[in-house]
């Protein structure tokens, strides 16, 4: 029974999970990352060595070599590599979005051949459903998928779509027909290996500095067979929301992470620099706003676990997702912004390696859903305001 004195205590697995993973981190660092993220070139290394101990495909199944975990416990793979200056993007992608899609929707087949390999850290399985004009709008997408006897063909453009290049497979999100009754599109997820033939990847330079490569994806009948499909033709607006929100959850942990690895940086700065005579933080300037960043951080920390918690013990997660990520992203581009200006113009030098912890901050901010779509939600289904879009 849960009482007043343990309700908040981590219990002993969570917190070896956070120190394995953050001693794993820490052999990388912030150094690392953000080397990587100002050649926009891919942490390999850190994802392998992640893997090699099991924290990739922590919350799979483990008949398919995963760990088996919950929500819970993958949040806090991304809240640790972030909070030991290494936030990975694609934790969100392949082992949140794709791995709870097909874990819980794939055929045994496709469980078989993408599951272990995810597992194991061999292969990403990226998600696409962005398109160009259909933007937070999932009725307006556009690419479909049309049967030609046992086939599938698939047409249209995505974009915005991360980590290609490292990937094996997509999860595309399709249009395969039309609600008579709404006249929305009807939607299905497939399983597209990143060779098929068709599929046309262009990179798409972005100025924010991180690891991750974005793609604008054009599929020219790119041919599928049957078994690509995961779940059942026409059911997939159901199946993207519930992996949404593992999405929202795992996206407000790395900004948790990122929120304290700000948070911390800035605080040793303002205990170690002194100018006249004294620690910069001592000043009430400096100190006050370090310590509301370092509460807004933990308010956002509390949010994403709830939103963990119901999510894995099957309740209904929709509110408490997208809170925690407006929470976390909002506290997340405070703490570094915090920490930047704490460190004055040292905040801008590559040695300090603060502005690409902001430049991810700021992505989460807008995706996978956007600071105003969330307010949009709350006000609508938390307040039952009138819908405004």
């Amino acid at each position: 029974m849960t009482t007043a004195a343990n309700a908040f205590d981590e219990n002993e697995d969570h917190r070896a999970i956070r120190a394995a993973v953050g001693a794993i981190t820490d052999k990388f660092g912030g150094a690392y990352f953000a080397e990587r993220a100002a050649s926009h070139e891919p942490t390999t290394e850190l994802w392998k060595a992640l893997a090699d101990s099991g924290f990739i495909g922590i919350n799979l199944p483990e008949e398919y070599g995963g760990g088996g975990a919950g929500m819970t416990e993958l949040a806090l793979v991304c809240e640790e590599t972030a909070a030991h200056g290494c936030p990975l993007l694609l934790l969100l992608v392949s082992s949140a979005i794709s791995g709870e899609l097909i874990a819980k929707y794939g055929s045994a087949e496709q469980k078989q051949r993408w599951l272990p390999a995810m597992a194991s850290g061999e292969t990403k399985v990226v998600f696409a459903i962005t398109e160009p004009d259909a933007g937070s709008n999932t009725h307006q997408i556009s690419t479909s998928a049309v049967a030609d006897g046992d086939d599938y063909i698939l047409n249209g453009t995505k974009y915005y779509i991360s980590g290609v290049d490292e990937a094996d497979a997509l999860v595309v999100v399709t249009r395969t027909g039309v609600d008579e009754t709404t006249g929305r599109g009807l939607l299905s997820l497939f399983v597209v290996p990143t060779d098929s033939p068709g599929l046309i990847k262009q990179r798409l330079p972005v100025a924010v500095s991180v690891p991750e490569k974005q793609f604008t994806l054009h599929f020219d009948d790119v041919r599928l067979p049957a078994d690509a499909l995961i779940g059942e033709v026409n059911e997939g607006f159901r199946q993207v929301f519930d992996g949404l929100n593992p999405e929202r959850i795992t996206g407000a942990a790395v900004c948790v992470g990122i929120g304290r690895y700000a948070v911390a940086k800035g605080a040793e700065y303002a205990r170690n620099r002194a100018v006249w005579g004294q620690p910069i933080g001592a000043h009430q300037g400096v100190a006050h706003p370090l310590a509301k960043a370092k509460i807004e951080v933990d308010l956002a920390a509390l949010a994403t676990a709830r939103a963990a918690w119901l999510y894995e013990t099957g309740r209904s997660a929709g509110e408490a997702s997208n809170i925690a990520k407006y929470a976390a992203a909002e506290a997340a581009i405070n703490a570094v912004d915090t920490a930047i200006q704490t460190h004055g113009g040292n905040g801008l030098s590559v040695d300090f390696g603060l502005i690409p912890q902001w430049g991810l901050a700021r992505l989460l901010r807008i995706a996978p859903v956007s600071r105003e779509m969330i307010l949009n939600y709350v006000a609508q289904h938390s307040l039952s305001l009138p819908r405004s879009y």
